[in-house]
């Protein structure tokens, strides 16, 4: 078919050993993306409740303001 290396005393073609480069590097990423937890999009850090309500409210003033998007 195509090329191969020996390995071990046995011959691999090179799309397989691709495959499993893509699958060595990948699969790390994967887990570690599956393994975060999504931080709430709302939280707000805030030094006190005036600054806290100020941004609510200006956050929903901007959202009002802002056209929906279809």
């Amino acid at each position: 078919m195509g090329a191969e290396y020996i390995i071990f005393g046995r011959a691999i073609p090179t799309y397989k050993l691709a495959i499993a480069t893509y699958a060595l590097v990948s699969a790390p990423v994967i887990a570690m993306q599956m393994g975060k937890k999504e931080a709430s999009g709302n939280a707000i850090k805030a030094a006190s409740q005036d600054e806290e309500d100020f941004i609510r409210e200006f956050v929903k003033a901007a959202e009002e303001d802002q056209p929906k998007n279809v």
